[in-house]
């Protein structure tokens, strides 16, 4: 019988279904590396930003870690409150904007996110590991994936 509603023969050929099928497992398997800190994978996300970005001396507002991590302004805020509220970060009013708010690790948030994000490498170095030396050409392409989908 012909799958005259698919321009597939295999499912192999259907590059989002592919894409999906290993997100989804992707996403399992880093829940579980990130249960015994107690973080969701947008909590590290946000955590292992501020810290990225603090050390590259940024001071660090909610929009500027909305627009690094591709996570919605709305979301960004209710998971920083959330992390304020457990004590992994602090926020307080901007030098110069009084609008914007920066954000910053407690001591906590810090050592905290300092062992997640020795787990997480290691997950993605064995998660990603059968890429052999193609990781590099891979994450391009992720890349190239991302420019194109701001650019529109």
């Amino acid at each position: 019988m012909a799958k005259t509603d698919f321009s597939f023969e295999i499912t192999e050929e259907s590059t989002g279904f592919l894409l999906w099928q290993v997100t989804n497992l992707w996403q399992r398997e880093i829940k579980k590396a990130l249960e015994k800190y107690e973080l969701t994978h947008s909590k590290f996300v946000l955590l292992a930003s501020i810290h990225w970005l603090t050390l590259d001396k940024q001071n660090v507002t909610q929009i500027l870690l909305s627009n690094h991590t591709k996570i919605d302004p709305m979301t960004t805020s209710t998971v920083l409150r959330t992390l304020q509220t457990k004590g992994l970060i602090k926020r307080q009013e901007h030098e110069t904007d009084t609008r914007a708010k920066t954000v910053g690790l407690t001591e906590n948030g810090l050592k905290n996110i300092k062992q997640a994000i020795k787990t997480v490498e290691q997950f993605d170095k064995q998660f990603f590991g059968s890429l052999d030396n193609e990781t590099k050409d891979f994450n391009n392409k992720l890349i190239k994936l991302l420019d194109n989908k701001n650019g529109t």
